[in-house]
């Protein structure tokens, strides 16, 4: 396993993490067990970050976590995120008092006494612009309840924004071959300021995988069944924000990616990490399969600047125009 640190903070990460959004819910059936094999299979591996969130099952997927790495506390770092519990355009949602109840929440839940990286999830640019959240973030990171702090985004200007305050650590972004905004304007910004960035949704919720076709049928409690064009949430977080059918479609048409690399799978988390901005990725799983094939995108060969452009060009010439939702 590589390690990269996590902005200017004093965490070595591994570069290949994973997130726990699956494994606690919305997206479709899930097994405990084999969520806990998971976890224990890629920590063996080396990983020692993962992203969870307390809407994640209700709080499930933090609960996991703890079972998992309990006796690995002062070895694996966890991230969580807070304010999606509550209304995200209510300012006192954001209010101290609030803020202290979610952390609390999260805390027991994983049964620590500090979160390493506690992240804002997705909260309007207005809220970050018009509430004292960073102050209060500060106030907590003083007393020990967190280690570090940080915004899940969905847009470049959002992320912008929030690199404006110095004591940001980290930004989660959705990046991936389909969702290549991010280089232009957001990566620079964070290299220069030292700003950690951990890439959501790196395979499109599978369609960069290649394994799905155009009538590919999903179950009623999985996200990219019921918000397929953002009717619960940002159409972004699904299919990074392409209309199912036009994704199957370019997802053909990158399938040359797998050349070299096994298959879709690792070939899209290495571009990823080919990206030097880029602190960790963080694609989800549900079974130790999963977490052994998103493992191995360590050992295939880098893209060469060649290849780099190609997909640059692609995106800006064929997938762009189709993204939808705020990004």
């Amino acid at each position: 396993m590589n390690y990269r640190r996590l902005g200017s903070t004093d965490l070595e990460i591994s570069e290949l993490s994973f997130g726990t959004w699956a494994i606690g819910g919305d997206w479709g059936n899930h097994d405990d067990r084999e969520a806990l094999k998971g976890l224990e299979r890629a920590m063996d591996a080396g990983v020692n970050f993962f992203d969870s969130a307390d809407v994640y099952g209700s709080g499930h997927s933090e609960e996991l976590l703890a079972k998992a790495t309990k006796g690995k506390e002062d070895k694996v770092y966890i991230a969580t995120k807070f304010c999606r519990a509550g209304n995200i355009h209510d300012p006192e949602n954001y209010s101290e008092k609030t803020v202290r109840t979610y952390l609390e929440g999260s805390l027991k839940r994983l049964n620590r006494e500090y979160v390493d990286l506690y992240q804002i999830h997705c909260p309007p640019l207005e809220i970050l612009q018009n509430t004292e959240v960073f102050a209060l973030l500060d106030k907590l990171k003083q007393e020990g309840k967190i280690r570090y702090y940080g915004v899940s985004v969905e847009t470049v200007e959002e992320g912008l924004f929030c690199m404006t305050n110095p004591n940001v650590s980290a930004l989660q972004i959705i990046f991936n071959i389909f969702r290549q905004k991010p280089v232009q304007e957001l990566f620079p910004v964070a290299l220069e300021k030292k700003v950690g960035i951990l890439a959501r949704v790196p395979l499109a919720s599978g369609l960069l995988t290649g394994k799905f076709k155009k009538n590919e049928q999903f179950e009623k409690d999985d996200h990219r069944n019921y918000n397929k064009n953002g009717e619960a949430f940002n159409v972004g977080e699904t299919f990074a924000g392409l209309p199912f059918e036009k994704g199957v479609e370019l997802s053909e048409q990158v399938s040359w990616i797998a050349q070299k690399r096994s298959n879709m799978t690792r070939a899209a988390l290495r571009w990823i990490l080919d990206h030097e901005a880029v602190s960790t990725v963080i694609p989800g799983f549900k079974n130790v399969k999963q977490v052994e094939d998103n493992l191995a995108a360590d050992d295939v060969p880098s893209f060469t600047s060649d290849e780099m452009q190609r997909l640059t060009d692609f995106y800006w010439k064929e997938v762009h125009d189709h993204v939808r939702g705020a990004y």
